[in-house]
Formats: structure tokens, C-alpha cells, sequence
């Protein structure tokens, strides 16, 4: 086993007999740590290996374009931790004071800048990031609204989206990839609102190929379509959003994550309150969405947080309520099969597959 032990960062390790190709973390935010599995290149299953500690309550995480560092946003200290990715470990680079509680982290295409959004504060910051991979200084902070959740960009490096679960908006912003700044797109937002609904977008994924983006609408418990405009750099609803829950469920539901695979032929979202993931297959040629039969896939309590591994055979989810997590197999009609369950630590928030670079 090697390990580093980086200043005020703790020892980062890994298990080197495993020759693991790729490794799943996962964000313990109730013990201050991150958790970190061998994923067995064949089955898809999961071996616990040494993960490690971290200042403030472990949250989201991100992995830069070159798949050479990771940031951890560490929630409770306002701070962002940046790691060398190496074949048997993480190198703790260095740490942050973000000035906020960051419940999203992204990189533009190019890996130069770190977007952040700050559901408490209601705003997102772009960071700059050096040669080397860890943090420099803020580039920009952009005031914006209650419950910002979530920032992406698109693929051309252009354009970045941030959905709010308070004002029921997607902000839409113009990313200048030479200074990093943001300026607000001249369309203005995407109001989600409708008279006596609440739908209040969370988290947004774009197709990989074509030019849809798909949305959970936590108070709605749905997945939203949306048209995107290239050029523009705009989303456009492409239909009524389909509900992520079985007929007749009368219960509380929230919903959290979203994604879609990497073919584009599904997407998912958990369910918090059903304690699931809802399954979509994606119309090609018009992005719609229609559920799968059946609709939802069993889950750990509050599953906040799940990843698709980028070979897109395997799906992990967490549950934030149980400390659990759930190894999947995704088989070709969409459907999820249980692999395995662990006991991953008090209250996850945050799953992450990690490609491991070459030797």
C-alpha cells in the first residue's frame, strides 16, 4: 500500500494489488471523509480500500478534462480541495476559502477555471486553475438567486447553466473561455414556473451527442426536457415533464440527481421519499423522455447522489439516509440489477467514478 501524507490534508492511499483500472469515491459528509472502492473491471463490484480524511464535511466532487485532478468541495469549512489523480495515489495539491458552502463543482472543456454554486448564498464563482491542477484565485463571483444547485457547460465550452429549486429558473450565462468570466445571456432565463405547481429545477445533464438537456425537478418529482439552441446557448421545453414516480404514490418525494448515459439512450433520477431511481429512454430524434417498464429501480434510503461509470455498464448510488450504497449492473433495455450492497459511513452525499491514469 503507498500512501501521502499531505499538509493539513491527511494521508491519501490506495491499494496498488488490486490493479484497479478505475475507482469509485464517495463523499462521507457526516464523518469528514471520503470513502473509496476498487471497481472490478469485469462485474462491476466494489472492494473497500483505504479512503481518506478531509477538513470540513466531504460534498460534491469534480474531475478535471485531462482526468488528472479531483476537486472535493469540503461544505462545512467553505473551502475546495484540489488532487493529483495518479495510478495508486491521491496527492493532495492544495485547499481553498471558497467564501461558501459549494454544492456543485465543474470545470470548463479546456480545465482552466472551476465553476461552483452556493445554494445558501443564492450565487455561483468561477475559480481560476493553474498548470499543475490546483486552485488559484477567484476570478468572479456572480450574485444570482435563492437555491443556486447546480452549473454545467455545454459542449462547445460556450455556455453554462445554472437550475435554482428558489425562483423556479435555469439561469443561462455566456462563458468567455479567455478571462473565465461569465455574463448573463441576452435571452434571459428558463422560467420553469406554472400557476399553482412547484417543479423547481435541481440538477442538469446534457445528451452527449445531441443537442437535449434533461433536468430533475425536485419539488415536482420530474424529469424535464429541454431543446438546446447551440448557438444561442439557450433551452427551450421540449414537452410536460413526465413524472419520476410509479402510479398511485401518495407519499413525500423530493428528487436530486440526474443523468444520462453515456450512448444517450437513458436517463435517471433519484427519488428521495420513494427511495429510487427512475428510469427514461430517450427518443433520438425529438429528446423526449417516456419511462421504462417498471419505472423505478429500488434504492438505499435518500439516494441524493449516484454516478454512471463511463463504460456505462454500472450505476452506483448512495443513500444519504441509510449510509448505504448500491452496485448496479446496467443491462442494454435500460433496466438495473442489484450487484451488491455496502455500508459506506454516516450521511453520503456525493459518488464519484474515477478513471485511474495509466502507469
Amino acid at each position: 500500500m503507498r500512501c501521502v501524507l499531505g499538509t493539513l490534508l491527511g494521508v491519501v492511499c490506495m491499494t496498488s494489488s488490486l490493479d484497479a483500472k478505475s475507482v469509485l469515491l464517495v463523499s462521507v459528509s457526516g464523518e469528514d471523509r471520503v470513502a473509496q472502492f476498487a471497481i472490478d473491471e469485469t462485474s462491476g463490484e466494489l472492494t473497500p480500500i483505504e479512503g481518506f480524511t478531509v477538513n470540513g464535511a466531504a460534498g460534491p466532487m469534480a474531475i478535471s478534462p485531462d482526468g488528472r485532478t479531483l476537486y472535493v468541495s469540503l461544505r462545512s469549512t467553505h473551502r475546495v480541495a484540489s488532487y493529483r489523480i495518479e495510478p495508486h495515489t491521491f496527492t493532495p495539491l492544495n485547499e481553498i476559502d471558497v467564501g461558501g458552502s459549494g454544492t456543485f463543482l465543474a470545470t470548463d472543456r479546456t480545465g482552466r477555471f472551476l465553476f461552483s454554486a452556493y445554494y445558501g448564498d443564492g450565487r455561483v464563482a468561477v475559480h481560476e486553475i493553474k498548470e499543475d491542477g490546483s486552485l488559484g484565485d477567484q476570478v468572479q463571483s456572480i450574485g444570482t438567486a435563492k437555491n443556486a444547485h447546480c452549473i454545467v457547460i455545454d459542449r462547445s465550452n460556450r455556455f453554462v447553466f445554472v437550475p435554482h429549486t428558489g425562483p423556479e429558473a435555469i439561469y443561462q450565462f455566456v462563458f468567455d473561455v479567455g478571462s473565465g468570466r461569465l455574463t448573463q445571456n441576452p435571452a434571459g432565463n428558463v422560467d420553469t414556473s406554472e400557476a399553482g405547481t412547484k417543479h423547481e429545477p435541481r440538477h442538469l445533464w446534457f445528451h452527449p451527442t445531441e443537442d437535449f438537456a434533461y433536468v430533475s425537478m425536485e419539488a415536482g418529482s420530474e424529469i424535464g426536457a429541454f431543446g438546446f439552441d447551440s448557438e444561442e446557448g439557450t433551452l427551450t421545453p421540449l414537452s410536460e415533464n413526465v413524472s419520476t414516480l410509479p402510479m398511485g404514490f401518495g407519499e413525500n418525494n423530493s428528487t436530486a440527481d440526474v443523468e444520462v448515459t453515456p450512448d444517450g439512450r437513458y436517463a435517471f433520477v433519484s427519488n428521495r421519499g420513494h427511495d429510487s431511481l427512475a428510469g427514461f429512454e430517450i427518443d433520438q430524434k425529438s429528446g423526449r423522455t417516456r419511462s421504462l417498464n417498471p419505472p423505478t429501480t429500488p434504492t438505499a434510503q435518500t439516494p441524493r447522489s449516484f454516478n454512471i461509470h463511463p463504460n456505462g455498464q454500472w450505476v452506483y448510488a448512495a443513500g444519504q439516509g441509510s449510509g448505504e450504497l448500491i452496485a448496479y449492473r446496467l443491462n442494454d433495455d435500460g433496466g438495473l440489477a442489484p450487484l451488491q450492497t455496502l455500508t459506506v459511513g454516516k450521511s453520503p452525499a456525493w459518488v464519484q467514478v474515477v478513471p485511474l491514469p495509466a502507469e
